[in-house]
């Protein structure tokens, strides 16, 4: 279910971070925005990839493709995380 978003600034324009919840409580966040050749912390803007994190409170997978980057995160298991994050990839409208 969707709980609300919100508009945020970043380097390179607008970020939109939309946050959800299932049944149980449990949150997830799905953060997008665009990204360039040589950001902070982004992979090759030409590569699609997920790739997982886990050095903060909260687990998550991101991707870069066609200069937009997408995270999702959510405290769940890698592998329903990494499940959902598909989904969100498929349903984004490129």
């Amino acid at each position: 279910e969707l709980l609300g978003g919100r508009l945020l600034p970043g380097e390179n324009g607008a970020r939109a971070q939309f946050m959800y919840q299932n049944a149980a409580g449990k949150r997830l966040t799905l953060y997008l925005g665009a990204v360039k050749d040589g950001d902070k912390a982004t992979v090759d803007t030409r590569e699609t990839a997920f790739r997982f994190f886990d050095d903060g409170p909260v687990p998550g997978f991101y991707w870069v493709d066609q200069g937009f980057g997408c995270a999702i995160t959510a405290p769940l298991p890698r592998g329903e995380l990494l499940e959902i994050a598909k989904s969100a990839y498929q349903q984004i409208d490129w």
